[in-house]
């Protein structure tokens, strides 16, 4: 009987048909037969786990939190694997003697033979999870072997909602409330196309707005119309998206905010159209959007949307079956596991219930995966200041004050300083995933130093969108460089015609010596070029990202060149970020994230000079001959 790992990556017991051969030959694949130990019985388990405890006993040694040093790029190395040399003895091994060579090329052969073995085992290479829609990506070097404590968000992390279901459902209770107040609503209906996450909704003037990492404003929308390039030019061209104004503008965080931003703008038409009746009091953009919100928070507050959900969790919630894995995961390589969600006790263990239970070995209930729970945190103030606490006593949900909060409690209110303190782990050893880019990634950043990590399902769509149109942007690249090209020679030989007419001597000799005619037929060539080019080019933008959204194009990018205001906002405050939580199960608990190599303006300039210079030669060159014909 052999071990090897199942597709979960548990460890599970071969057993063959030709258990009783002598015969060297390999074995059939399909002659062995599976029993992952983690899906056997309970006593299966300890006895697994008690026959492999001393697997390797003094060999390796894991870095405590009283002996962890700093490493190279400045992270812990609390939680790292080590080996004893000194024990090595018995296995036969002589130390790094055994590894004898140029380090490189030792390092290549030992990966090789590790990725082979992991092959036969049947797992897939690391790197394969990194390049994917599912990849998980660092913006801050993160050694997860150091963290000691990850937290979780419930909605839309833990468990994604189907947002034409979930949110389209928050927008019909949204609509009957708003008829309810006198809302001319006839006639419309949700469509979760007209926004994506990241942009913002600027009450002033009835707006929706994409802004880069500057906050200048590239796209926008008045009701549902998309405005033209130069309408935005001149209403935004004297002013920045200033996320601190939050009397004017309003950034979509999250999914939740989708129903009410559709709402809205649609309500904007209505309101442009006369349709709102006098009754209702002189309404501004601004005071719309108070309306709107106050009927979507009745919705939530009333209780229909989510008891309608709780009664029906298959129609909204779209099942993850390995998610549970990958915290069992976590929670099995000594990671304590903290769930804390705005949303009330009933409502999380209604839908935790749903999302878990199936999938977790051995009859254990998502209750068991978590350390703490913690119900209606009332974030982002959780993070910012103290609230009472109190202990959740029973399946009812009947609640008690309490002081101080204990491993496996399950807790309302509080604050994350309590969790701090009663699991005595603090800042940088905690690791926070939510997809509210304010209220879990930022707030828990900039008050306790946690690290954290940014859910955000659009990853996968927007990465396979980039994907295909790789083709398209390339060429698009092309043109604006051959126009940047034509452009720079323009430039110069229209610097030398300014400077004849002024009766100055232009660059060179040459240039002052040249006859008009022939200048001034260089440059009329040279501009009809760059027009055509335009022509061409234009488009092309325009429909950059369209793969993604027809109307606001790829969620990170704004423009083709610039980062959007939302990857800003990313970079920022997420040290990682993905599409879901189960891509944890593809890394491992013991992954050291690294983040990529941050490129300035400069740097493309001085690492591509050569090879920019030979191309400017060469085009300048052919066009010069194209123009001599």
């Amino acid at each position: 009987m052999a071990s090897i790992h199942c597709f979960f990556r548990y460890p599970v017991q071969l057993n063959t048909s030709t258990s009783t051969s002598t015969s060297t030959s390999r074995v059939p694949f399909s002659s062995f037969s599976f029993n992952c130990l983690r899906c056997s019985s309970s006593s299966s388990v300890d006895a697994h786990a008690a026959a492999n405890k001393n697997v390797g006993d003094g060999v390796f040694s894991v870095t405590s939190s009283s002996e962890y040093d700093v490493d190279y790029l400045g992270e812990s190395t609390k939680g790292d694997f080590n080996l004893n040399f000194d024990r090595l003895q018995p296995f036969g091994i002589d130390g790094e003697a055994a590894l004898d060579g140029p380090i490189e090329e030792v390092a290549r052969m030992e990966a090789q033979e590790a990725d082979h073995l992991l092959n036969d085992f049947g797992i897939p290479s690391p790197s394969s999870a990194r390049n994917s829609p599912r990849g998980i990506f660092c913006s801050r070097t993160l050694n997860l072997r150091s963290i000691s404590a990850i937290g979780y968000d419930m909605d839309y992390t833990l468990m994604h909602y189907n947002v034409m279901a979930w949110e389209g459902r928050a927008y019909d209770y949204c609509m009957v409330n708003l008829r309810n107040m006198g809302f001319p609503v006839e006639g419309l209906a949700f469509d979760p196309d007209l926004v994506i996450r990241g942009l913002v909704i600027d009450k002033e003037k009835g707006n929706l707005v994409k802004a880069d990492r500057f906050g200048y404003v590239k796209r926008a929308m008045h009701g549902t119309t998309m405005l033209s390039n130069r309408a935005v030019s001149e209403m935004y061209g004297r002013e920045l998206v200033d996320l601190r104004k939050e009397s004017r503008w309003e950034f979509l965080n999250t999914l939740f905010s989708v129903s009410e931003a559709v709402a809205y703008m649609q309500m904007v038409n209505r309101l442009d159209e006369g349709a709102i009746g006098p009754e209702l009091g002189p309404l501004d953009y601004k005071g719309l959007y108070k309306a709107v919100g106050k009927a979507l928070f009745r919705a939530h507050v009333e209780g229909q949307l989510k008891s309608e959900i709780m009664s029906k969790p298959e129609l909204f919630v779209e099942p993850d079956p390995e998610l549970p894995l990958a915290l069992l995961d976590q929670k099995e390589a000594g990671k304590k596991l903290l769930l804390i969600t705005n949303s009330d006790y009933h409502y999380t263990d209604k839908m935790m219930q749903h999302s878990f239970n199936r999938f977790l070995p051995n009859d254990m209930g998502w209750r068991d995966l978590f350390n703490m729970v913690i119900v209606s945190a009332r974030k982002p103030e959780f993070f910012q200041m103290s609230h009472p606490l109190y202990e959740v006593v029973t399946g009812e949900g009947l609640m008690r004050p309490c002081f101080k909060a204990r491993t496996g409690g399950l807790y309302s209110g509080g604050s994350a300083q309590m969790i701090e303190n009663s699991l005595n782990i603090h800042g940088d050893e905690i690791l926070y995933v939510g997809d509210h880019i304010y209220t879990d990634v930022s707030q828990s950043k900039v008050h306790l130093r946690w690290r954290t990590a940014l859910i955000c399902r659009e990853l996968e769509e927007e990465y396979n969108a980039l994907i295909n149109s790789r083709g398209q942007r390339a060429r698009l690249v092309e043109l604006i460089n051959q126009k940047e090209v034509v452009g720079d020679l323009f430039n110069q030989l229209r610097l030398s015609l300014q400077r004849r007419n002024r009766g100055h001597p232009a660059q060179t000799l040459a240039a002052t010596n040249m006859d008009d005619q022939e200048l001034t037929e260089s440059m009329q060539k040279l501009l009809v070029v760059m027009q055509r080019l335009d022509q061409k080019i234009a488009p092309m933008l325009e429909s950059d990202g369209e793969l993604f959204n027809k109307r606001w194009g790829f969620l990170s990018r704004a423009g083709l060149w610039d980062k959007s205001h939302l990857m800003r906002q990313i970079e920022k405050y997420a040290d990682i970020y993905t599409s879901r939580v189960s891509n944890f199960l593809h890394y491992t608990p013991f992954m050291y994230f690294r983040s990529q190599e941050q490129t300035l303006a400069h740097d493309s300039y001085s690492y591509y000079c050569s090879e920019r210079n030979d191309g400017l030669s060469l085009a300048s060159s052919t066009i010069k001959s194209k123009f001599a014909l």
